[in-house]
Formats: C-alpha cells, structure tokens, sequence
C-alpha cells in the first residue's frame, strides 16, 4: 500500500490522480482565501500538452475575480499552500503558464504506488458500509407482442445502469414495467377466446408470435377513428340518410369496429372483475409473454428475469386509494370531471402543465399507475434511488409525476427521512440510415430477435475473413459475443440522449471506436497471458516501474476506472464507462506497440510490465462486463 498521504485510509479513498489532486488544491484554495464565500472546484484537467505535465489546475482564472487577484498572483497563492511533495515533480520555473495555469507532472513512483494500490481484488472499488438500494425501470413490454427494436435501449441501458450499481456494492432492484391491463389488453385477450372458441387457437400450444398477430387483428378491427367514421361521430345530427347511404361499406366497417370495441369493453369489465374464464386466458398470455422476454434478454446478455416484472395490473387495486388520497389532502382537486395536480408553482415543480390522474370517465391513466409505482418502489423496496430509462418522449411525463410525487411525499419513505432521489435516464431513437426511425422495408418494427441474428451472421462472416485458420467449431459462440458486444457497445457508446443510426457495417468493424475492437483488444491481453504462463512468467508479481511515457499512461489510464464508474452510476450514463474502456484499450495498444513485454530488455522491466498488461486485462473484463457485453479469450 502506498502512504496513506496519497490516498488516505478511509473506504472512499481514491486511487485518480486528478481526484487526489483535486482533494489538494480544494485545500490549498481554502488556506490561502479563508474568507471566500462558498466552495471553489480546483478545476483539475488532463493536460492537453503532455509535454507541459500530466495534469492542470485551472481554478485561478475563476479565482481571481472572487478574490480580486490577478490570476498569476492566486496561482502563486495556490503553490505556496498546496501539499505536492509526494506526488508530484518539484514545480519548475514555467509551473504557472498563461493567466494561471498550472502545470503538474507526477512522480512515476506516485503513479506506481497508486497502481499497487488499485490492484487489490476489487480494482480500487471499496464495499459500501451501508449500501442504498436503487430501483432500475428497465425493458418496458407490453403485453401479447414480440420484442423489437423499440425496447433495445430501455433494456440495455437500463442493465447496464443496474450492473454499474450493483458494481459499486448497491442493492439493485430491476423492475420491467409490463403494460399487461386496460382497454388495448381487453381487446386482445377477446380477440384470442374467439379464436379459441372457434377451434383456431389453443392455449397449451400458444407461442408469442400468435398472440403478436392477434394483437394487431384486435387493434385494426376496433379502429373507429377512420375518416368516415370520424365523420360520422362528430356530425352524426347534420348527416342525413340520404348521405349516410352513398358510405354503405365504410358505415358498416364503422359499426363493425363499434361493435368489437364493445365486446373489449365487456371483456375489460371482466378482466377487472377477476372473471375467471377471462382471467385464465389472459394469465396464459402474461406467462409467454413474461418467459420470451426472459429469453430475449438473455440472449441480449441483460439481466431481466420472471422474477423482474411488475405489471400494471399489479397496481390496479392501488389507483383508486392514490386518487382518493391526493383528493383528501387537497393535492389533486376536479376539474371538469376529471382528476388533476396542479404544479404550476416553484415550490410544486414549477410546470405550467397540470398533471391528469383520472379522466372524467373514471379512468386512470399511465401517471396515476406511475404515482403508485414510485409510492411501493420507495416505501416497500426501499429506494433511494429510483431511475427509469424510458425514451425522450415521456419527458414531460415524468417531470409531472416526479414532481407530484415529491408534492405527496411519495417519494418519501412511509417512518419520513430524505426523499428519494428519481432520474429519468432518457434516451433517444434510434434511426436506420435514412435517418428516420429503424423499420423493415415493408414499415414494421424490426423484431429483438432478428437484430440478433443478423449481428451474429454478419460477425461470423467478419470473423473467417479476418481469422480464416480458426476452426469452424469455435465460431458459432465467438460470433454471438461479438455480435452482442457490436449492438450493445454502439447503443451504450452514444451519450443516451441522443439518437443514433443503426449500422450493421459499422458496429461489427474490428477497428475504431466499437464493440468488436474492445473484445480484440481484451483478446489480445489474454492471449499474452497465455503465452507469459507458458514461459513460466508471472503475470501479477512484478513490482511496478514507469519509466517510459506509454507505461505511465496506462497506469493513469487504469487508475481512472473507480471514478469512472461512479460517474457513470451518478449520471446513469453508460456512455462514460464506454469512453474510459476506449480510452483504456488505445493506451493498451500504444504501450503494446512501444514496449516490447516478452521481450523486455531485463526480468525486473518484464515482470512490471506484465503487472500492466494483467491490470489492463482485468480492468477491460469488468468494465466489459458492467456494460453486459460478453468476453471472448480468443477472435
């Protein structure tokens, strides 16, 4: 272990340079200015110029103007309090550069004290003493169809979010959010004890492609909002018979849809009744449903089990009593029938748009189910934290029900205490290369399942062209990862927000900033490992020693990867961890290129930088794996 002056002896103690150089200068900042008002970020940074150091501190610029100093003069300032003589080079005369930055450049033996240290088990990360629970809103299906491309970002950034946490020593809770109740269910559940009844469908032969094609049957046959029919419902008083009679199909069309929007009507009545001829039906459906986006995801490697799901039907006995209660407290008030929470004001939320929770039907609505969901996520799962990754779209959704519930202490645990923090991780589309949104050719959602396969062909086929000596054998499952890690890492790679264009040709290149060549280059750590044990080196017993500039900036690559996980947790984006790994794998390849390893010019050099190249290798793995893209030892 390094002296605790580098990296102090408490769980959180960290192992970045940039964050113990950030801990020095925050204090220096207060010793030289006690009487600055509020805090002041040291504003550590990589050094654009290698040459000039490895880190700057910029703060002084910021300073001045609160201090009434010149910039140079607080720089000056900052040196004579800052504690630097175990970390950094003595400072130089051209320390201070421009208006005030300050170059810093680190001892190797720091940087080597500091990787010792990171290589302890856990990879610099500590257990939490007292883990907080996080609750993940991931995957969203809805129920009697087939997963597509529509649920790929919920699913695997919401994973990815989940394993980062689970990472850092949180207790997770993963929670799919199945749209298995109201009128749209009603429909299909009818539709298919018709076709039962009618000796087309048989409930213990049932797959989800059956029940997906019986959904889109039940939606077109109780379309009503047709252009006749639209016609027909608002002007029904000004149409005469004459007129009504130049539309005999479509007005027949118009009372068929009625008629069957009727019949769902009646079967939601018994849904919610708990019938149980309806109930069994429907249970079926949940049940194929439940088990093929288990399979899905699994074949995706992300982690959403049975075991997961929370449907909304499992909130309807709840709506009622949260309308009620809203209503009781003078929360929520009538509004032309309907149920509504103000949030116009600061101290509500400060959004113009009042949050609808009832209609003037009686129906509830996705918030009202939302609202009861945040309610049993913090008060039964006990959250502290609650992110759902749910598309763009629902931004003002959520802002209305996070804000309603923080109004009705929803968020809140039931014994009081700090409400829980709740993040909409959003995200944006993703778009085929026509830059609209990723269909087939003939307009449908491109099918989960079929992504899939198409990523694993086309892996294959890259992989015999790169690799035409590997035995056919070991292809099947090497392309499966590397068609998995081609899917995942350029969704996950893109900051969330944003949309993307869906390559194939892209997202399976060996080069560049993607999947496949995070894999390679784990690969390659591997594969020197394997032939370091077959020498008879040892890959971890090496004491560290830096003294080339490609061997230090892997070191600092490596000793980034605490921080970057925490960011990654803190802002559930996953786009960070993709950043630090390619970061980490082009450090990997630059050392790899500019200092020979089996080679190296003594033992003491070898066994160092061994120690890297198994650091580097395990780094990659977890990182890797946080995102749930699986590894391969050979490509």
């Amino acid at each position: 272990m390094p002296p605790e002056s580098l990296i102090g002896s408490t769980p959180t103690a960290s192992f970045d340079p940039a964050a113990l150089l950030a801990g020095r200068f925050t204090a220096a900042i207060r010793a030289a200015y006690p009487d600055l008002v509020g805090d002041a970020d040291p504003l550590i940074a990589p050094n654009k110029n290698p040459k000039l150091g490895d880190f700057q501190c910029n703060a002084a610029m910021g300073l001045s103007k609160r201090v009434g100093k010149s910039p140079r003069d607080v720089a000056a300032a900052l040196l004579a309090q800052v504690k630097l003589d175990d970390l950094c080079e003595p400072l130089g005369p051209n320390a201070v550069a421009g208006p005030g930055f300050i170059n810093l450049t680190l001892k190797a033996t720091a940087i080597a004290e500091l990787t010792a240290a990171f290589d302890n088990g856990s990879l610099g990360i500590p257990k939490p003493a007292n883990p907080q629970t996080v609750v993940v809103d991931l995957c969203g299906v809805n129920l009697a169809k087939e997963m597509h491309v529509g649920h790929l970002r919920s699913t695997i950034i919401g994973d990815a979010v989940a394993r980062v946490f689970e990472r850092l020593g949180w207790n997770v809770s993963r929670q799919n959010h199945l749209g298995d109740w109201g009128l749209p269910i009603a429909m299909v559940t009818g539709k298919l004890m018709r076709e039962i009844d009618a000796g087309r469908a048989d409930l213990s032969t049932l797959r989800l492609s059956d029940t997906d094609r019986l959904y889109k049957l039940a939606q077109a046959e109780c379309k009503t909002d047709t252009p006749i029919g639209t016609v027909v419902k608002k002007y029904s008083a000004q149409v005469t018979p004459k007129l009504l009679a130049e539309w005999p199909d479509e007005l027949a069309a118009v009372e068929k849809a009625e008629a069957a929007l009727t019949e769902a009507r009646k079967t939601l009545v018994k849904l919610q009744s708990k019938d149980t001829a309806t109930m069994k039906v429907w249970q079926r459906v949940v049940d194929i449903t439940i088990a093929a986006c288990a399979e899905n995801c699994k074949n995706l490697g992300a982690i959403v089990l049975p075991e997961h799901t929370a449907g909304e039907s499992s909130y309807a006995d709840e709506l009622a009593g949260v309308v009620d209660d809203l209503l009781s407290r003078g929360i929520a008030e009538v509004n032309d029938g309907a149920v509504i929470v103000k949030l116009d004001k600061p101290e509500w939320g400060g959004i113009p748009e009042p949050c609808l929770i009832r209609k003037s039907d009686g129906g509830f609505l996705y918030a009202t189910t939302d609202l009861a969901g945040i309610r049993r996520r913090v008060r039964k799962l006990g959250g502290s934290r609650l992110v759902y990754c749910v598309d763009a779209r629902q931004s003002l959704h959520f802002a209305q029900v996070f804000a309603v519930c923080n109004r009705a202490g929803y968020s809140s645990p039931a014994a009081g205490g700090a409400p829980a923090t709740m993040i909409h991780a959003a995200f944006g589309m993703v778009l085929g290369e026509d830059n609209r949104p990723f269909k087939t050719r003939s307009g449908e959602n491109v099918k989960l399942a079929d992504l899939i396969t198409e990523a694993t062909e086309r892996s294959a086929a890259e992989i015999r062209k790169k690799n035409p000596e590997m035995a056919e054998g070991d292809i099947p499952a090497i392309a499966h990862a590397v068609g998995i890690a081609a899917i995942k890492y350029t969704d996950l790679s893109v900051e969330r927000i944003k949309d993307y264009v869906f390559s194939f040709d892209r997202m399976v290149a060996f080069e560049g900033n993607t999947g496949p060549y995070l894999l390679y280059a784990y690969a390659r750590t591997r594969s020197l490992a394997r032939k370091a044990t077959e020498a008879g080196h040892s890959m971890t017993s090496g004491a560290l020693v830096l003294g080339e500039a490609a061997e230090r900036a892997l070191a600092l690559a490596i000793l980034r990867y605490p921080e970057a996980l925490r960011q990654t947790a803190d802002n559930a984006e996953p786009h960070r961890l993709c950043q630090f790994l390619y970061d980490l794998a082009g450090a990997y390849s630059s050392f790899y290129t500019n200092c020979p390893i089996l080679q190296a010019p003594d033992e003491a050099t070898r066994a160092s930088r061994l120690r890297l190249c198994d650091l580097t290798s395990r780094v990659l793995a977890d990182g890797l794996t946080c995102l749930g893209i699986p590894l391969v030892e050979r490509m």
